[in-house]
């Protein structure tokens, strides 16, 4: 696993790792498909979609209900449905993933320095944490619009690491998905993937990381105990 001791921040991701957000993605999904004239998807189909943004997210959607890839001016009209709807339907459906709150709380008082690196929008991201009770826990707070480009890329990890005063070497990504996992190693961060969450139908054991975690509560007692 990884010693705590060469351990200062961790940074987490969003959708998939702290909560199930693909119940309110569906909600406004099917809304969005609803408005275009489209048949609805399964929530199922949906949550395979999560992880690349909503623009992703939309256009897979979109290439599902219609069968054929979307043209541009049909896809634009589509993001802006979509953003209207989840605007409405963000934290409505979303659960905390179990012991992801206690693993936050067992890091912070472990003295652990939190950021949250998604690629959800920021007038998405913030709003959503402060529904669901988990705004307080970060120090700092990346998001899909903070950085020019998003994970995959290591620039939000690289950013995140700056605002909280640390190395890279000295971080340790959580996440769910090859997007976490290769963004991180691309930054020099350290990586741990919980098994649940969203990745694309990828197979867990075909991602490279440090360790696997059940819960955010087990990656917290796991530095703990190798301090």
């Amino acid at each position: 696993m990884i010693a705590r001791n060469a351990v200062r921040a961790v940074l987490v991701d969003l959708d998939g790792t702290l909560l199930d957000t693909a119940p309110d993605l569906a909600a406004a999904a099917n809304a969005m498909l609803a408005d275009l004239g489209l048949g609805e998807i399964p929530g199922g189909a949906v949550r395979e979609f999560i992880g690349q943004g909503i623009g992703n997210l939309v256009r897979r959607c979109l290439e599902r209900a219609a069968g054929r890839a979307p043209q541009p001016a049909l896809l634009e009209s589509a993001l802006a449905r979509f953003s209207e709807h989840y605007a409405h339907e963000n934290g409505r459906g979303s659960r905390v993933y179990p012991g992801a709150r206690e693993g936050l709380e067992a890091m912070r008082a472990g003295g652990l320095r939190l950021a949250c690196v998604t690629n959800k929008a920021t007038r998405f991201t913030g709003p959503l944490l402060a529904s669901t009770g988990l705004a307080g826990y970060f120090d700092a707070l990346v998001c899909g619009d903070t950085t020019a480009k998003r994970k995959p890329d290591p620039e939000p990890f690289l950013h995140a690491c700056a605002r909280l005063g640390v190395v890279p070497t000295e971080s340790v990504v959580i996440g769910d998905s090859a997007n976490d996992a290769q963004g991180a190693r691309a930054a020099g961060c350290r990586v741990l993937l919980v098994p649940y969450g969203y990745r694309e139908g990828m197979d867990m054991r075909e991602i490279a990381c440090d360790g696997i975690v059940g819960s955010l509560l087990e990656a917290a007692q796991a530095l703990s105990a190798q301090s």
